[in-house]
């Protein structure tokens, strides 16, 4: 069994993961959005929000799918993991999209919670990626396109 340590490093982990602590969490960011601004880009700013969510959505699958099994291939970079721009994003598409982040971060954190004895240690391939590493990197580059996304609902006049 793991130690009280672990316990409360992955209790930690999941609540990031799933609630942005110091910062809007990603299903905040994108609460009560207008459809319309989805797509729209802002002048000389190269993503929309929906590419950023879709971004985040491909990353954080393939950091899962990397975490879980030694034979997962990775999209190819930067071509697989950033979708085209596109005028128009259903809510069907929209709403699939948050509900997939949502099942991976949930497998991720069960993961996790598998895995706690093993948080430090390198996964037997890869270039010396721990669990531990891998949770920091959802973490990070979730929220770090999260505050992309704030910064475009501001622009748009588009956030309380």
């Amino acid at each position: 069994m793991a130690n009280a340590s672990n316990d409360s490093i992955v209790q930690e982990l999941s609540q990031a993961l799933r609630q942005g602590n110091a910062h809007v969490s990603l299903e905040e960011a994108v609460a009560d959005m207008k459809a319309e601004f989805r797509t729209q880009l802002y002048e000389n700013l190269p993503y929309s929000i929906w590419q950023l969510l879709e971004h985040i959505r491909i990353a954080q699958w393939d950091i899962v799918e990397f975490s879980s099994s030694a034979t997962h291939q990775s999209p190819k970079w930067p071509d697989e993991y950033w979708p085209k721009k596109t005028e128009e994003i259903s809510d069907q598409v929209w709403d699939k999209t948050l509900e997939q982040i949502q099942q991976d971060r949930e497998r991720f954190i069960q993961l996790l919670y598998e895995r706690k004895e093993e948080l430090f240690n390198p996964f037997d391939y890869g270039d010396g990626q721990t669990l531990f590493r891998e949770a920091l990197l959802i973490i990070d580059h979730t929220s770090y396109h999260v505050g992309e996304m704030l910064v475009l609902r501001r622009l748009f006049k588009d956030w309380k």
